[in-house]
């Protein structure tokens, strides 16, 4: 007979796993801890504890059916499971982090809600196994640190071939520095900031293309969506579509000066960034009304959903007209508070390639 049990808070059945230790309620966000003395689970009986988990995890999930299906997943066991330990599986894998940054000025109130659409998308669209999807955000996962974010991306492309399709997903705060490499068109590295940064310093954009695209075999496919400031060219890959006036259409340059080899090991690399280098990306309420998310996330998925047969071009010029419609009502919110700058979405590539064949994963 298999163990289930109440909550006893939100009357929601959850279905323990034998012998672990803390288990997560879809229903009301709470971590469940199992009483160790009290476990009876060849009678299919368990008694729980209920502490109320301080972050509050109920008010980071969406409330609309579509979110609600999307928490299902069985909390991972994290004491037990490393970063290192996780398989890498053939096929389809994704590594989604979102760094909320709780307690701090800067803190983002939509990160949480772009991970889990983010996910959503994946398994329900995309058929993603939800076995091959690893989330950094903390609550009833990893903690999206410096270390756990750079470990994360070695296991996304660990032992990857032929026919495998990766997806790498963040949403943070992003920022650039001096570029002292002679590898950057504009003279500045962009970086993406985990949760510790400020101790523990930021993730350039020549390590993340070192880590996930350099790898990239013959037949396999990454494609990056990266929701933060200045990630136009965060992978640092060789070509920017352009995209300025919808009517320019072309494939820009942006191999490094130095001419430092930035591209794969015989595999392809594609990267929705949220804006250009120079700009910020936005959090904002405008598009669900009450929910906040990231502008980009937000209008890349919807893009998406509405039309199955979408284009890459397509997914630009769209997610571009929502964002410039949303920022003529005034309801955009910059990431970071400085002075008024336009975002638009870029698209970039390890090789040249047709942006309107079918968006696929």
């Amino acid at each position: 007979m298999n163990a289930s049990a109440i909550c006893k808070h939100c009357n929601i059945n959850i279905s323990p796993t034998p012998h672990a230790q803390t288990l997560w309620c879809h229903g009301c966000g709470r971590i469940i801890t199992v009483c160790r003395y009290q476990e009876t689970w060849k009678q299919g009986k368990v008694v729980f504890e209920t502490k109320f988990y301080k972050h509050s995890l109920r008010q980071r999930f969406s409330e609309d059916n579509c979110q609600k299906s999307l928490i299902t997943s069985t909390v991972k066991h994290m004491h037990s499971e490393t970063i290192s330990s996780w398989e890498a599986p053939r096929g389809k894998r994704a590594l989604l982090c979102g760094v909320v940054y709780s307690k701090q000025k800067y803190r983002l109130k939509g990160t949480f809600n772009d991970v889990n659409n983010m996910r959503h998308m994946l398994v329900e669209h995309f058929k993603f196994p939800s076995s091959s999807i690893h989330i950094l955000t903390g609550g009833p996962y990893f903690h999206p640190t410096k270390r756990n974010i750079q470990a994360g991306l070695k296991w996304l492309v660990k032992d990857c071939k032929a026919g495998d399709s990766l997806v790498f997903y963040f949403s943070g705060h992003g920022l650039r520095q001096p570029d002292f490499d002679n590898d950057e068109l504009d003279g500045f590295d962009e970086t993406i900031c985990p949760l510790d940064f400020k101790t523990a310093g930021v993730i350039l954009d020549n390590e993340i293309n070192d880590t996930i695209v350099r790898p990239l075999k013959p037949g396999v496919r990454l494609h990056a969506i990266v929701d933060s400031c200045h990630s136009g060219t965060i992978l640092d890959l060789s070509y920017v579509y352009n995209l300025k006036d919808f009517h320019s259409k072309t494939w820009m340059n942006n191999h490094p000066p130095s001419n430092a080899y930035k591209g794969t090991s015989g595999g392809q690399a594609i990267c929705f960034s949220a804006c250009e280098d120079d700009q910020l990306a936005e959090d904002t309420s405008a598009f669900s009304g009450k929910q906040m998310s990231g502008a980009m996330t937000y209008t890349f998925i919807k893009a998406i959903l509405e039309n199955p047969d979408i284009t890459y071009e397509g997914i630009m010029i769209s997610m571009r007209t929502a964002i410039r419609q949303a920022r003529a009502t005034g309801c955009l919110l910059k990431r970071l508070f400085r002075r008024n700058i336009l975002q638009e979405p870029l698209l970039s590539a390890s090789e040249k390639f047709d942006t309107n064949a079918t968006f696929n994963l």
